[in-house]
């Protein structure tokens, strides 16, 4: 795992690649250590690899040592995530475009990234309303009472209080930045800062040192969605930022809330739109916001669940095609990579890649975390 974890953070550094990109390859050519390898001729079979694009990898990535970047990006960034690591958050990683690298710092609560503890994305404008401050208040503080996590990008208004009230609360609140986890911005959120260190944790997928620049605040929202079972938007007009991360909410199949306001309200005309488009109402009464919530079912822990072997002996198998079999006898009792699957059945990557997935259809093997697979 150490080892594959190296080439996400080698490609990770070649400009032009990014994380849509990066899934492309890892599908292709079934890890990205074998992507790496690969000559100029068979990484153009991957789509949306370009002259230019190959002309960049085959450039940048020749000096490249990748073990010895994974060493060296250590020292500056000793906290981080890829894929292929069981604790990368389950709900991110099955985004179509997950961080290929997650730095982090702070207190780590497994449950959250396994997706046992919900979490719900808070949002919205920097120049909130005492009607907006009012109601984010008390919506994070009810949700962070009952169990909830708050997510949310630390910028000034909405967001600062949502994450404010979720730990006066005595609750938990994840910060996702669009600037390096050790790196504060706005400046005046310093305490804040600190005070979600100790009761809560900070995401980036930009590295140590990372100064702010506007195109990642738009970028760094899709991971507040992708991290979020439902997204909240508290009070946003009509061009905002949280307006984005509401439209990522959708495409990752989120459930997405607006909270109502006078339709001559500046800060509420985001809102109203989004209620428009078939947005859940937040209403006054908080209970039947928290009864909704609370519906959305957690993840199962399946790869902590033992199968007795009483029980798998009983299971009775359809007759299945010669490389599905191969697959499934590949996999046996028990969790492996898609590496070692394709080492075992020695049938190629995208003839495997595209059996697993016809088995997961069948409902014979399912997908954990960093492309392992198990039976069912």
């Amino acid at each position: 795992m150490a080892e594959e974890k190296a080439y996400w953070l080698a490609w990770a550094q070649i400009s032009g690649v990014g994380p849509v990109l990066m899934q492309r390859l890892n599908q292709h050519f079934g890890n990205l250590s074998t992507a790496w390898n690969a000559s100029k001729a068979q990484l153009a079979e991957v789509e949306g690899f370009g002259s230019q694009t190959l002309e960049k990898v085959v450039a940048q990535r020749s000096p490249v040592r990748p073990e010895e970047l994974l060493t060296k990006h250590h020292q500056e960034n000793p906290h981080f995530w890829t894929p292929v690591d069981p604790d990368y958050p389950r709900l991110l990683l099955e985004t179509p475009t997950p961080p290929p690298v997650l730095y982090y710092r702070g207190q780590v609560d497994l449950r959250e990234n396994l997706g046992q503890t919900p979490m719900v994305g808070i949002v919205g404008t920097r120049r909130p309303s005492d009607y907006g401050i009012r109601w984010t208040r008390q919506i994070s503080a009810a949700l962070a009472k009952n169990g909830f996590t708050v997510v949310s990008g630390m910028a000034e208004g909405i967001d600062t209080e949502s994450h404010l009230a979720a730990m006066q609360a005595g609750g938990r609140t994840i910060a996702v930045l669009g600037t390096g986890v050790d790196v504060i911005y706005p400046p005046k959120n310093r305490d804040l800062y600190k005070q979600i260190l100790s009761q809560g944790l900070v995401v980036s997928e930009y590295s140590a040192k990372t100064p702010p620049d506007r195109t990642h605040f738009p970028r760094r929202n899709r991971i507040i969605a992708g991290l979020s079972r439902a997204v909240l938007v508290m009070e946003a007009p009509a061009k905002s930022g949280a307006l984005i991360t509401a439209r990522y909410a959708n495409e990752f199949g989120r459930d997405v809330y607006a909270l109502p306001g006078r339709i001559d309200d500046y800060p509420s005309q985001g809102c109203l739109k989004l209620l428009s488009q078939g947005a859940c109402l937040v209403l006054r009464e908080l209970d039947e916001l928290l009864k909704m919530l609370g519906a959305i079912p957690k993840l199962d822990t399946i790869d902590t669940i033992p199968i007795p072997e009483q029980v798998r002996e009983k299971v009775k198998l359809p007759r299945l095609p010669p490389e599905m079999q191969a697959v499934m006898d590949a996999i046996d009792s028990d969790i492996l990579t898609f590496d070692l699957i394709v080492q075992k059945t020695g049938m190629n990557t995208g003839l495997v890649s595209s059996t697993l997935l016809q088995l997961e259809l069948m409902g014979l093997v399912y997908q954990l975390p960093g492309m392992r697979y198990q039976k069912t």
